[in-house]
């Protein structure tokens, strides 16, 4: 996944975590507006979750966010 998306992706966590609490669940549509208007990073985030990681639709931000900062 692109340093960039990383990043936004580990924003986005954060803000969850701070925003609800550790145990917060969410899905890659999380670091996406409600408009597919980057088709290109949506479906690398989907691919990263989905086919690298076989991740459930939901997951814990704390889980993503520390599977993002290790790199994998």
């Amino acid at each position: 996944m692109r340093q960039s998306l990383r990043d936004k992706a580990v924003a986005v966590c954060d803000a969850k975590i701070a925003q609800k609490g550790i145990g917060v669940g969410l899905s890659f549509y999380a670091f996406f507006k409600n408009r597919n208007d980057d088709p290109e990073a949506l479906m690398e985030a989907a691919t990263w979750w989905i086919e690298t990681h076989r991740l459930d639709h939901f997951e814990k931000a704390a889980k993503i966010r520390q599977m993002i900062v290790e790199g994998r």
